[in-house]
């Protein structure tokens, strides 16, 4: 075979090299670290019943590609085969504008979703999902809990909210009392308890009594990606 002939040969095979491997999909590794045990009081207490309130909450990192990304804190949610759910930890700044140097507590966060394959993370912007009083529950793509939120006739209100991934509005929004209220219970609300043929959610007010709801939906609109190598 004749020279010529054979360089345009050898440039469209380092072209074709070239394309396969740009085109190799990053491999990454997504993991939970050990548990931690940090101090946590109730961001509502009040200075007579700190000592009452205050507590521990278990921490964890979470590590993309052997790199710390976040804190978090709770069990993680499995919603696909590829994507969980989990709850952020946040620590953040007590100190008041006199304090002489910052004062860093641990805070339950909003919740997140993390993408094994590509290492993705996003928030969950979960409709009126209070960290000082949602406790979600998550069966599939939809998450249950104690909200709160305000509206010109009723002022603050408690609602009961089932969210689902993907949906511009709740399932579920039931308003079931005022808030804040003195004096509360803490948890306000029970963990909501999961029901899955009928498709349905029960969740009952700390003192209160329990209410059913059926909760009609879609199937899992869970957007998962391509491989994504800024993570």
């Amino acid at each position: 075979m004749k020279l010529r002939t054979i360089l345009p040969l050898l440039s469209i095979f380092a072209s074709t090299a070239t394309t396969t491997f740009a085109a190799a999909p990053k491999v990454h590794t997504v993991s939970l670290g050990a548990v931690r045990h940090v101090p946590y009081t109730q961001p509502d207490a009040t200075a007579e019943a700190k000592s009452d309130e205050t507590s521990t909450i278990k921490v964890r990192p979470l590590f993309v590609d052997d790199r710390q990304k976040e804190w978090t804190t709770g069990e993680a949610h499995d919603i696909t085969d590829r994507t969980f759910a989990i709850r952020r930890a946040l620590r953040i700044n007590d100190a008041l504008p006199t304090d002489p140097a910052p004062r860093w507590i641990w805070q339950p966060g909003p919740w997140i979703t993390v993408d094994r394959i590509t290492g993705h993370i996003a928030a969950l912007h979960l409709p009126d999902f209070d960290p000082v009083v949602s406790n979600a529950v998550w069966f599939r793509d939809y998450a249950a809990y104690c909200g709160t939120g305000s509206t010109a006739r009723a002022g603050g209100t408690l609602y009961v909210i089932v969210a689902q991934l993907g949906a511009r509005r709740p399932v579920v929004q039931k308003v079931i009392g005022r808030w804040p209220e003195p004096n509360h219970f803490i948890p306000v609300c029970q963990p909501a308890k999961w029901e899955r043929l009928p498709l349905r959610v029960t969740i009952q007010p700390t003192g209160g009594e329990p209410t059913t709801y059926s909760v009609v939906g879609t199937s899992s609109i869970v957007e998962e990606g391509d491989n994504d190598d800024g993570n």
